[in-house]
């Protein structure tokens, strides 16, 4: 083994490589701690820059920080900007340069994790903030600054308090209507942030404010609708903020309502008034009790609950509790005439025909919660936002409210009985998933993607998509299928090996997003080592495998492990814990207690990575991606196979793409 080791290694190294001399971390960390104290401004300038650089490097990071470097900065940027004030006049880029880069390097080293948010000063809080509120900021200050304030709020309880008390919402808006993109995103960064880590008491109250800044009127104008791109991360910040306003509603969806409680009583009081009696109050009605209890009673029944006699008994299931409830009234004040009719309507029917509108609201509310994740922490890797939900200030209200009239509309398409109920409610989520797919830029625009999608449209969608999974059950077709498995198996198993030669670009996960820190790994062609290492940037296509610091043999690996089982997942943090990071994650595990840590761009990128991986090790393949191209290849395999090809030779090579015509007259524009 050992032989085969060294004669393998002597084959890597028969072309060469250049190595370059360097001097150690340790040594630039202590030349770099002695520059950036220098008195002259133009070396100190230039330390720090370097310094800004270097930081990213965990090796380097380590060492300055053992000379007590991060307390070094954090003293450049308390009393150091008051020595500068009186020259900033006069050296304001040079003063600005020096802040940035003091930040930069901050800001690099902080991200590796070795010292605690926990130990700063007040002081240096409040200068942070400073530079935050102050209009007119060098941007570079600025945008370092705000990562800082997220960072802070993220990891510490007592520097969450300590930042919310420097910081208001109101400071926080300008840099919202600015032009920058990044700014945005790192603005409303820090927003989510203070939302996420406020105690259960100050969300709603945070929210209020929210409302009275307009947050989300300034968002949809100067972001969402701003003539430009939305990039990634700030997909992913509107998404965290989506999220994070929606579960504002949890509470509501998990309290019950008491039957005792006069106030929810009278809330269903005032849906049956506004439904049947909108001339007069229910107090006021005339005749005996018993009269009275028997009208209430028929009128409950109309309307749709299933306990008629004490309907406040419908809304003791959590979820969706009082939510359900809220909805109702929402749907009975704000669109009245909507609300009237669909009551009338069903109640006019015969009782086995009518769409009941208590129950309904109730299972829909429940539905909608499902759809949205109400109550679920946002996940760290997503930007699933949906532009239309910042139209409005009650938008959840006003989805209810598109989606209760859809789910009349198609209960009457589907002339349906009580006893399809469920099978409504199904079609009903599978039309407003559909729908939400689109990305509707609005509620109306919402309104008219679900008009397209009518009962009969999702039966047609239903029965090609039956169509094109068509499986053929008779046994010679299962033995055919037997037959060809293997070498279809073999077909995936190279496809995944290849794309592993390719290689793939994983995000270091922490705690802020935006200063995202890249490494790349790909296999070698000989499929014996995996090479691996740290990145600037984003590449734009392959990185070659020279430019990859690390290697790790194939031979060494012990397992592959995946979601909960994975050492990174095991650590402590909100974010890490959330159900979409754990099914991204896998592990590599080599030598003893050694481990290669990944989290995949993207649950197509995980399939194809475990797939490989223990394809490498002789494992079979298991995830739902092999299960999907195995379905698709044998299908469409047997389905060639059992066409009626005499005579008819199949080409081995596709054919060659024709010229281009030489004019585009004939195109006719749908538009």
């Amino acid at each position: 083994m050992l032989n085969q080791r060294s004669h393998q290694n002597r084959n890597e190294i028969k072309n060469g490589t250049i190595l370059r001399l360097t001097t150690s971390p340790a040594q630039n960390a202590q030349q770099l701690h002695e520059r950036i104290q220098s008195s002259s401004m133009d070396a100190k300038l230039e330390a720090l820059k370097d310094l800004a650089s270097l930081s990213r490097d965990v090796t380097f990071a380590q060492e300055f920080i053992n000379l007590d470097g991060i307390s070094l900065l954090t003293q450049m940027v308390e009393s150091g900007t008051e020595r500068y004030q009186k020259l900033q006049k006069i050296m304001k880029p040079c003063f600005g340069d020096m802040l940035s880069f003091t930040l930069t390097a901050f800001v690099e080293l902080m991200d590796h994790g070795i010292v605690s948010w926990d130990t700063f000063s007040v002081a240096f809080i409040k200068k942070i903030a400073s530079f935050v509120n102050k209009s007119g900021m060098d941007i570079s200050i600025l945008q370092r600054s705000l990562a800082i304030l997220e960072s802070m709020v993220l990891n510490s309880h007592d520097l969450y308090q300590k930042v919310a008390q420097e910081i208001t919402i109101g400071q926080l808006i300008p840099h919202l209507q600015g032009t920058d993109q990044e700014i945005q995103t790192y603005t409303i960064a820090v927003i989510n942030a203070l939302f996420l880590k406020a105690p259960d008491e100050r969300r709603q109250e945070m929210a209020n404010i929210l409302a009275q800044k307009q947050l989300r009127s300034i968002i949809l104008t100067h972001v969402i609708r701003a003539q430009r791109a939305i990039n990634n991360e700030m997909a992913h910040q509107l998404y965290v903020l989506q999220v994070l306003t929606f579960n504002l509603l949890e509470d509501r969806m998990m309290t019950k309502m008491d039957p005792q409680d006069q106030a929810q009583r009278d809330i269903i009081f005032e849906l049956r008034r506004i439904a049947f009696d909108a001339e007069s109050e229910p107090n006021n009605s005339s005749g005996s009790m018993e009269k009275r209890k028997s009208m209430y009673t028929r009128d409950y029944k109309k309307l749709g609950f299933i306990n008629h006699v004490n309907p406040a008994m419908d809304f003791t299931q959590t979820p969706p509790g009082m939510l359900a409830l809220d909805n109702m009234l929402y749907f009975a004040k704000h669109h009245q005439d909507s609300y009237i009719r669909i009551v009338l309507e069903n109640s006019s029917r015969e009782d086995k025909h009518e769409c009941p509108f208590g129950r309904s609201s109730i299972e829909l509310t429940k539905m909608l919660c499902e759809i949205l994740k109400v109550g679920e922490l946002p996940s760290e890797t997503c930007n699933d936002f949906h532009p239309m939900f910042f139209t409005h200030d009650r938008s959840f209200e006003e989805f209810f409210c598109i989606c209760i009239q859809l789910l009349n509309k198609t209960w009457k398409e589907m002339r349906a009985t009580s006893e399809d109920f469920n099978k409504v409610m199904q079609v009903v989520k599978e039309q407003v998933m559909r729908a939400l797919t689109t990305k509707p830029s609005s509620l109306d625009q919402f309104k008219c993607k679900l008009q397209n999608l009518s009962y009969t449209e999702i039966l047609k969608i239903r029965q090609s998509e039956r169509m094109n999974q068509e499986d053929f059950q008779s046994r010679p077709i299962l033995e055919l299928k037997e037959k060809i498995q293997p070498e279809i198996l073999e077909l995936i198993k190279q496809q995944r090996l290849n794309r592993l030669v390719e290689g793939t670009c994983f995000r270091k996960l922490n705690c802020r997003r935006r200063q995202d820190k890249f490494w790349y790994c790909r296999l070698s062609p000989n499929h014996k080592v995996l090479h691996y290492g740290d990145l600037e940037e984003s590449p734009q296509g392959e990185v070659p495998h020279d430019s990859l610091q690390d290697k790790l043999p194939v031979a060494d690996i012990k397992a592959v492990v995946t979601g909960k089982d994975c050492p990174h997942m095991k650590e402590k943090g909100a974010l890490k814990q959330n159900k979409e990071v754990l099914e991204l994650a896998f592990s590599i595990l080599y030598d003893s207690n050694c481990q290669l840590n990944f989290i995949a761009p993207d649950k197509h990128e995980y399939c194809i990575w475990t797939d490989g991986l223990n394809a490498l090790l002789g494992k079979d393949m298991m995830s739902e991606l092999t299960r999907n191209d195995l379905d698709t290849l044998l299908s469409m395999e047997i389905k060639l196979r059992l066409l009626d090809l005499e005579n008819i030779q199949i080409p081995d090579a596709p054919p060659p793409i024709p010229k281009e015509p030489s004019n585009y007259d004939f195109v006719y524009d749908c538009n």
